[in-house]
Protein backbone atom coordinates (compact mmCIF):
# COMPACT_ATOMS: atom_id res chain seq x y z
CA UNK A 1 0.00 0.00 0.00
CA UNK A 2 0.93 3.69 -0.06
CA UNK A 3 -0.66 7.05 0.69
CA UNK A 4 -2.14 9.48 -1.84
CA UNK A 5 -0.47 7.96 -4.91
CA UNK A 6 -0.14 4.46 -6.35
CA UNK A 7 -0.09 2.65 -9.70
CA UNK A 8 -3.87 3.06 -10.07
CA UNK A 9 -3.92 6.84 -9.59
CA UNK A 10 -5.16 8.37 -12.86
CA UNK A 11 -3.03 11.47 -13.40
CA UNK A 12 -2.80 14.44 -15.76
CA UNK A 13 -0.04 17.02 -16.25
CA UNK A 14 -1.00 20.67 -16.58
CA UNK A 15 1.56 22.60 -18.61
CA UNK A 16 2.85 19.40 -20.22
CA UNK A 17 4.12 21.15 -23.35
CA UNK A 18 6.49 23.45 -21.44
CA UNK A 19 10.14 22.54 -20.85
CA UNK A 20 9.64 21.27 -17.31
CA UNK A 21 6.32 19.61 -18.07
CA UNK A 22 7.73 17.73 -21.05
CA UNK A 23 10.82 16.54 -19.20
CA UNK A 24 8.96 15.45 -16.06
CA UNK A 25 6.21 13.78 -18.08
CA UNK A 26 8.78 11.42 -19.51
CA UNK A 27 10.09 10.56 -16.04
CA UNK A 28 6.66 9.95 -14.55
CA UNK A 29 5.48 7.84 -17.47
CA UNK A 30 8.64 5.72 -17.53
CA UNK A 31 8.42 5.17 -13.78
CA UNK A 32 4.93 3.74 -14.14
CA UNK A 33 2.60 6.61 -13.22
CA UNK A 34 -0.77 6.28 -14.91
CA UNK A 35 -0.55 9.46 -16.98
CA UNK A 36 -3.60 9.62 -19.24
CA UNK A 37 -3.42 13.20 -20.55
CA UNK A 38 -1.73 16.55 -20.55
CA UNK A 39 -3.33 20.00 -20.56
CA UNK A 40 -2.01 23.20 -22.13
CA UNK A 41 -4.43 25.90 -23.31
CA UNK A 42 -4.09 26.38 -27.07
CA UNK A 43 -2.11 23.16 -27.58
CA UNK A 44 -5.01 20.72 -27.74
CA UNK A 45 -4.34 17.92 -30.23
CA UNK A 46 -0.61 17.82 -29.53
CA UNK A 47 1.17 14.74 -28.21
CA UNK A 48 4.00 14.50 -25.65
CA UNK A 49 5.75 11.13 -25.20
CA UNK A 50 2.59 9.43 -26.42
CA UNK A 51 0.41 11.42 -23.98
CA UNK A 52 -2.49 13.29 -25.65
CA UNK A 53 -2.81 17.00 -24.90
CA UNK A 54 -6.06 18.90 -24.36
CA UNK A 55 -6.92 22.58 -24.00
CA UNK A 56 -8.98 22.43 -20.78
CA UNK A 57 -8.89 19.90 -17.94
CA UNK A 58 -12.58 19.25 -18.47
CA UNK A 59 -11.89 17.89 -21.98
CA UNK A 60 -9.36 15.42 -20.58
CA UNK A 61 -11.89 14.29 -17.97
CA UNK A 62 -14.60 13.81 -20.62
CA UNK A 63 -12.27 11.74 -22.81
CA UNK A 64 -10.55 9.60 -20.16
CA UNK A 65 -13.04 9.45 -17.30
CA UNK A 66 -12.40 10.28 -13.67
CA UNK A 67 -9.00 11.85 -12.97
CA UNK A 68 -7.55 11.44 -9.49
CA UNK A 69 -4.47 13.69 -9.58
CA UNK A 70 -2.95 16.60 -11.45
CA UNK A 71 0.67 17.76 -11.53
CA UNK A 72 0.88 21.46 -12.31
CA UNK A 73 3.98 22.62 -14.19
CA UNK A 74 3.03 26.23 -14.91
CA UNK A 75 4.70 29.56 -13.97
CA UNK A 76 3.94 30.86 -10.49
CA UNK A 77 1.71 33.70 -11.69
CA UNK A 78 -0.62 31.23 -13.43
CA UNK A 79 -0.71 28.51 -10.77
CA UNK A 80 -3.91 29.69 -9.08
CA UNK A 81 -5.83 29.52 -12.33
CA UNK A 82 -4.54 26.05 -13.17
CA UNK A 83 -5.22 24.70 -9.69
CA UNK A 84 -8.71 26.22 -9.61
CA UNK A 85 -9.47 24.63 -12.99
CA UNK A 86 -8.34 21.22 -11.72
CA UNK A 87 -10.42 21.55 -8.55
CA UNK A 88 -13.51 22.65 -10.50
CA UNK A 89 -13.12 19.60 -12.75
CA UNK A 90 -13.32 17.36 -9.69
CA UNK A 91 -9.66 16.41 -9.18
CA UNK A 92 -8.91 15.70 -5.51
CA UNK A 93 -5.08 15.71 -5.46
CA UNK A 94 -3.03 18.51 -7.04
CA UNK A 95 0.78 18.47 -6.82
CA UNK A 96 2.26 21.93 -7.40
CA UNK A 97 6.04 22.02 -8.11
CA UNK A 98 5.92 25.69 -9.13
CA UNK A 99 7.79 28.19 -6.95
CA UNK A 100 7.34 31.94 -6.39
CA UNK A 101 3.57 31.65 -6.32
CA UNK A 102 2.08 34.94 -5.02
CA UNK A 103 1.24 34.47 -1.36
CA UNK A 104 -2.36 35.66 -1.69
CA UNK A 105 -2.86 33.27 -4.61
CA UNK A 106 -1.64 30.41 -2.43
CA UNK A 107 -3.96 31.37 0.42
CA UNK A 108 -6.92 31.57 -1.93
CA UNK A 109 -6.31 28.28 -3.72
CA UNK A 110 -5.59 26.35 -0.49
CA UNK A 111 -8.82 27.67 1.03
CA UNK A 112 -10.73 26.80 -2.15
CA UNK A 113 -9.27 23.29 -2.22
CA UNK A 114 -10.36 22.65 1.36
CA UNK A 115 -13.82 24.01 0.61
CA UNK A 116 -14.15 21.59 -2.34
CA UNK A 117 -12.57 18.58 -0.65
CA UNK A 118 -9.35 18.62 -2.69
CA UNK A 119 -5.78 18.42 -1.43
CA UNK A 120 -2.81 20.50 -2.63
CA UNK A 121 0.77 19.30 -2.20
CA UNK A 122 2.98 22.40 -2.51
CA UNK A 123 3.49 24.97 -3.90
CA UNK A 124 7.21 24.42 -4.36
CA UNK A 125 6.94 20.66 -3.86
CA UNK A 126 9.33 18.49 -5.85
CA UNK A 127 6.71 15.81 -5.60
CA UNK A 128 5.62 12.50 -4.17
CA UNK A 129 6.75 8.96 -4.89
CA UNK A 130 5.45 5.58 -3.83
CA UNK A 131 8.42 3.32 -4.71
CA UNK A 132 7.70 0.72 -7.35
CA UNK A 133 4.25 2.19 -7.96
CA UNK A 134 4.15 5.80 -9.17
CA UNK A 135 5.74 9.25 -8.99
CA UNK A 136 4.17 12.68 -9.37
CA UNK A 137 6.42 15.70 -9.77
CA UNK A 138 10.17 15.31 -10.12
CA UNK A 139 11.15 13.59 -6.89
CA UNK A 140 13.51 10.92 -8.19
CA UNK A 141 14.69 12.89 -11.24
CA UNK A 142 14.80 10.06 -13.77
CA UNK A 143 13.26 6.63 -13.83
CA UNK A 144 16.68 5.02 -13.45
CA UNK A 145 17.68 7.23 -10.52
CA UNK A 146 14.32 6.80 -8.79
CA UNK A 147 14.61 3.02 -9.00
CA UNK A 148 18.13 3.26 -7.60
CA UNK A 149 17.32 5.53 -4.66
CA UNK A 150 13.77 4.60 -3.62
CA UNK A 151 13.26 1.04 -2.39
CA UNK A 152 9.79 -0.18 -1.37
CA UNK A 153 9.51 -0.66 2.36
CA UNK A 154 7.65 0.17 5.59
CA UNK A 155 8.77 3.73 6.39
CA UNK A 156 6.87 6.84 5.34
CA UNK A 157 8.99 9.93 4.65
CA UNK A 158 7.86 13.55 4.97
CA UNK A 159 10.25 16.42 4.34
CA UNK A 160 10.28 20.21 4.21
CA UNK A 161 13.59 19.96 2.31
CA UNK A 162 13.58 18.95 -1.33
CA UNK A 163 17.08 17.48 -1.17
CA UNK A 164 16.42 15.49 1.99
CA UNK A 165 13.34 14.00 0.33
CA UNK A 166 15.82 11.81 -1.55
CA UNK A 167 18.63 11.56 1.03
CA UNK A 168 16.43 9.96 3.70
CA UNK A 169 15.05 7.24 1.37
CA UNK A 170 18.60 6.54 0.16
CA UNK A 171 19.78 6.15 3.75
CA UNK A 172 16.85 3.84 4.46
CA UNK A 173 17.74 1.76 1.42
CA UNK A 174 21.34 1.42 2.60
CA UNK A 175 19.91 0.09 5.86
CA UNK A 176 17.76 -2.35 3.84
CA UNK A 177 14.55 -0.79 5.15
CA UNK A 178 12.82 1.06 2.29
CA UNK A 179 9.95 3.50 1.90
CA UNK A 180 6.16 3.23 1.56
CA UNK A 181 5.64 6.81 0.29
CA UNK A 182 7.96 9.83 0.34
CA UNK A 183 6.79 13.37 -0.22
CA UNK A 184 8.09 16.91 -0.09
CA UNK A 185 5.49 19.23 1.41
CA UNK A 186 6.83 22.26 -0.45
CA UNK A 187 9.24 25.17 -0.07
CA UNK A 188 6.83 28.12 -0.10
CA UNK A 189 5.87 30.04 3.10
CA UNK A 190 2.34 28.58 2.96
CA UNK A 191 1.72 25.02 1.72
CA UNK A 192 -1.47 23.12 1.06
CA UNK A 193 -0.73 20.05 3.17
CA UNK A 194 1.35 20.13 6.34
CA UNK A 195 2.99 17.41 8.46
CA UNK A 196 -0.02 17.30 10.78
CA UNK A 197 -2.31 16.41 7.87
CA UNK A 198 -0.02 13.72 6.48
CA UNK A 199 0.72 11.77 9.66
CA UNK A 200 -2.87 10.48 10.01
CA UNK A 201 -2.69 9.18 6.43
CA UNK A 202 0.38 7.13 7.33
CA UNK A 203 -1.43 5.98 10.49
CA UNK A 204 -4.17 4.48 8.31
CA UNK A 205 -1.75 2.85 5.86
CA UNK A 206 -1.20 -0.79 6.84
CA UNK A 207 2.12 -0.96 5.00
CA UNK A 208 3.65 1.99 6.85
CA UNK A 209 5.12 0.90 10.19
CA UNK A 210 7.05 4.09 11.04
CA UNK A 211 7.67 7.61 9.71
CA UNK A 212 10.84 9.67 9.21
CA UNK A 213 10.22 13.42 9.23
CA UNK A 214 12.74 16.07 8.17
CA UNK A 215 11.85 19.56 9.33
CA UNK A 216 13.38 23.01 9.12
CA UNK A 217 13.30 26.00 11.44
CA UNK A 218 10.49 28.46 10.96
CA UNK A 219 6.70 27.97 11.08
CA UNK A 220 4.85 25.75 13.53
CA UNK A 221 4.69 22.65 11.32
CA UNK A 222 6.57 20.45 13.78
CA UNK A 223 4.54 21.69 16.75
CA UNK A 224 1.33 20.88 14.87
CA UNK A 225 2.65 17.39 14.17
CA UNK A 226 3.40 16.97 17.88
CA UNK A 227 -0.21 17.89 18.67
CA UNK A 228 -1.43 15.14 16.33
CA UNK A 229 0.67 12.63 18.28
CA UNK A 230 -0.50 14.04 21.61
CA UNK A 231 -4.11 13.65 20.50
CA UNK A 232 -3.51 9.99 19.57
CA UNK A 233 -4.16 10.45 15.86
CA UNK A 234 -0.69 9.12 15.05
CA UNK A 235 0.65 6.25 17.17
CA UNK A 236 3.40 4.69 15.08
CA UNK A 237 7.14 5.30 15.73
CA UNK A 238 8.32 8.68 14.46
CA UNK A 239 11.91 9.84 13.97
CA UNK A 240 12.11 13.61 13.45
CA UNK A 241 15.07 15.85 12.66
CA UNK A 242 14.93 19.62 12.47
CA UNK A 243 17.79 21.23 10.57
CA UNK A 244 19.08 24.61 11.69
CA UNK A 245 22.87 24.59 11.83
CA UNK A 246 23.11 27.64 9.55
CA UNK A 247 20.43 29.71 11.26
CA UNK A 248 21.26 33.13 12.66
CA UNK A 249 22.43 33.11 16.25
CA UNK A 250 19.58 32.97 18.71
CA UNK A 251 17.06 31.18 16.49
Amino acid sequence: MAILLDEKTVTIIQGITGREGTMRARFMKEYGTKIVAGVTPGRGGANVWGIPVYDPVEAAWEKHGAIHAAVTFVPGLFVKGAVTEAIDAGIKLIIVPSERVPLHDTLEMVAYARQKGSRIIGPGSIGIISPGKAAAGWLGGTSEMAKEVFMPGPVGVISRSGGQSSTIPWTLKLANIGVSTALHVGSEPIVGTAFAEILPLFEEDEETRAVAMFGEIGSVAEEEAAEVIKEGRFTKPLVAYIAGAWAQEGM
